[in-house]
Parts: C-alpha cells; sequence; structure tokens
C-alpha cells in the first residue's frame, strides 16, 4: 500500500465524505479511499482505493500503510461505534500515521445530554492519546436533515422544547474539510466548532420550510414519554431509542445553540441557512 497517495479519506461512498473526496479530486489532490467495499467507491480522478473496515485492525493497518494525513469520518450508529473507533484508531498509529482529521460533534463531552456526543468526545480522547497529530472538526446538527424531520403529516415532533440549535450545512462541512487536509500541519491541535449562520428553534425551523416550499410545517413539542413511545415504535433497540431522543434533549438544553465563525474561517465564505439550503434544493 505505500505506494498509494499519502492522503487517505474515509466515507467515500456517503455523503459527507463523498463530498470531500469529490472536491479533493476537483482539486486535483492524490487521494486513497478507504472503503469497505471497493465496488462502491466512487470513481474518481487522482485517487486509488484500498479496503478495510474500522473494525479489522489488521486490515486497517494495511490499507493506511504510507499514509501521512488521514480523514476520518464517524462510523454509521451501532451500538460498538466506539469500538469501532478505537480500533481503527490504534491501526492508524501502527501504521505510521501523523495526521487524523475527524468528524466529531458540537459539544462532544462526557457528560454532553446527546448521548452519541459522548462517544464522539472518547474518540477525541483517544487520538490525543494516540501520539498521531490531530484536527477535530465538531458539527453541529446537520442542516439538510431538519427537512426530514418532519413526518408525512408535516409534523416535526420531538423533545426540544424552545431550545436552539444552530445547524451546519452538510457542504458547509466537507469544504471546511478540504481546506484542512490542504494543510493540515497549520491546524494540527485545533478544534473547530462547524455551526450555520443563524440560531433557529424547531418552530422556526418549520415556520422557514413552510414559508420557503409552500408545505404546511409544524413543530409538536413531545413529552419525554412520548418520545420514547413514538421512537420505540421502530423496533430499535435502548441504546438508539436514547440516541435519537437525546438528540431533542440536547437541544432543548442548550447543547447546540451558538454561532460560531470557524466555517468562514476556514473556508473564507459565510455558512448557509436553512432558506438557503431549501432554495438551492429546490433548483
Amino acid at each position: 500500500m505505500s505506494d498509494l497517495p499519502g492522503l487517505a479519506v474515509t466515507g467515500s461512498t456517503g455523503a459527507l465524505g463523498g463530498l470531500v473526496a469529490a472536491h479533493l479530486s476537483q482539486a486535483g489532490k492524490a487521494q486513497r479511499l478507504v472503503v469497505r467495499d471497493a465496488g462502491r467507491a466512487p470513481q474518481l480522478k487522482h485517487s486509488a482505493t484500498a479496503v478495510c473496515s474500522y473494525g479489522d485492525a489488521g486490515a486497517a493497518a494495511a490499507a493506511l500503510a504510507g499514509v501521512d494525513t488521514l480523514f476520518m469520518v464517524s462510523a454509521a450508529e451501532a451500538e460498538d461505534r466506539l469500538q469501532q473507533h478505537f480500533s481503527f484508531i490504534d491501526a492508524a498509529a501502527a501504521a505510521g500515521v501523523r495526521h487524523v482529521v475527524y468528524t466529531s460533534f458540537y459539544g462532544a463531552a462526557l457528560d454532553a445530554t446527546f448521548t452519541l456526543a459522548r462517544d464522539h468526545f472518547a474518540t477525541e480522547q483517544r487520538l490525543r492519546d494516540s501520539g498521531m497529530g490531530f484536527t477535530f472538526l465538531r458539527d453541529n446538527f446537520y442542516l439538510n436533515f431538519l427537512p426530514l424531520l418532519a413526518g408525512e403529516d408535516g409534523v416535526i415532533r420531538g423533545p426540544a422544547g424552545e431550545g436552539l440549535l444552530s445547524a451546519v450545512a452538510r457542504e458547509d462541512v466537507a469544504r471546511c474539510a478540504v481546506a484542512v487536509l490542504d494543510d493540515p500541519a497549520v491546524h494540527a491541535g485545533a478544534t473547530y466548532n462547524l455551526t450555520g449562520p443563524e440560531e433557529i428553534t424547531l418552530d422556526q425551523a418549520a415556520a422557514i420550510m413552510s414559508a420557503s416550499t409552500g408545505r404546511d410545517v409544524r413543530y409538536h413539542a413531545e413529552t419525554l414519554a412520548e418520545a420514547h413511545a413514538s421512537r420505540a415504535s421502530y423496533g430499535a433497540p435502548p441504546w438508539q431509542v436514547e440516541a435519537w431522543v437525546s438528540t431533542y434533549t440536547a437541544m432543548a438544553a442548550g447543547e447546540m445553540a451558538g454561532v460560531s465563525s470557524d466555517v468562514h474561517g476556514l473556508t473564507g465564505n459565510d455558512p448557509i441557512g436553512l432558506a438557503e439550503l431549501l432554495r438551492q434544493n429546490a433548483l
């Protein structure tokens, strides 16, 4: 693997990693696409493919041999996601990776209300202790996901109360990642809070969606009991139900509020807001 590009990108078959890989390709950057299934890897100029999963330490170490900089997208939600992260980070360190750019979550902390933000914090700590250089991109709630919260009846349901969130567009996160990957040494040890340009409640988000799309969208503030019951109906395991519900309670607790200037600082452009995202999607 040592003759492959020294920049490795994970998650290229997904939404965020795919955007990052596409931008790097357009910029003429050579990259190694680290994927679980070579058949699903995007066909991009200046790219090569290496195959492994996060949880297979041996395959990961082989796939990362010769890598200087690694863009690590957090693994898909799973009960053992943290163990997958630890295995992959340890494999990267063993392979000699020098710098990891990791997609974390806004407000990541040991005691975060959003349960998965605790996993992100633990992953950050593993990277801090790994001996590799690191940069953390702490993304707020994805702006792209907001319209999907509304059910078929146009109602967004969740126990978020009047909590504010500063949701960020996935495209803005991708542009920030590309900026960091262009010269990772400049960003060594940095943590960036990636937010949109505005703080809004889910009630305000519903109003923006209604005005932008013509669809009648509204927000219903569920109780905790209602939230757990409605999500348990999907047959999801308890850890996942708690993760879904805690997304909203983290909003209610104010842990997704606050607007950062980091998107502009990294890219030179202001992040887009919900109305602009909806306008772009309608074109």
